[in-house]
């Protein structure tokens, strides 16, 4: 099963430039779902969507430096209130699903985290991402920019996301520069 199909999303993603993409189920995400697979399905669907989420925004910059690895790791466990050999196959698929089709997928599973998460989880989950965009006491501007398209896809207003951006203000690229000068 693939994770698009696990979360909801297979038959959106099942076009002509899908299928071009290649077969989705692969052994990466087969292991998701059969370690989620013993959670309630609504709870591993929020999980999976969470730690891609997660993924996209480490991955801006087109690498997982492994701060921001350790980072997800340890929100995934926290959160999901899982072990951390499940937290770290989950974020490791995570990674893997966003490096292989981060471009064409992004939207599909983050409006359907908005689908099945109420406001308040999308507010934690947008600090989440600053948090793991912080975690190597940087956030690009490439980050910075990738936070406020996720935020905008989930439906948060611009003083939400002003309100999380702010909360990590020290590690702005952007500021670090401008005292700088």
């Amino acid at each position: 099963m693939s994770l698009l199909k696990y979360l909801g999303l297979q038959e959106e993603v099942e076009s002509p430039s899908s299928a071009q993409r290649g077969d989705l189920d692969t052994d990466t995400v087969r292991r998701i779902v059969s370690e989620l697979d013993a959670l309630p399905a609504a709870r591993a669907s929020h999980l999976a969507a969470f730690a891609y989420i997660l993924g996209r925004i480490a991955h801006a910059d087109s690498v997982f430096s492994e701060t921001e690895t350790r980072k997800m790791q340890e929100i995934v466990r926290d959160l999901g209130h899982l072990p951390d050999a499940q937290a770290v196959l989950v974020v490791e698929i995570a990674k893997s699903q966003v490096r292989l089709f981060g471009g064409t997928d992004n939207f599909l599973v983050t409006r359907r985290f908005k689908e099945m998460a109420t406001r308040e989880q999308r507010t934690e989950l947008l600090d989440c991402i600053f948090a793991v965009s912080a975690a190597d006491e940087s956030i690009s501007v490439l980050e910075e920019g990738q936070a406020g398209q996720i935020s905008k896809e989930l439906g948060l207003t611009h003083e939400e996301f002003v309100n999380a951006k702010l909360a990590y203000r020290e590690h702005l690229e952007a500021l670090k520069q401008l005292r700088g000068r």
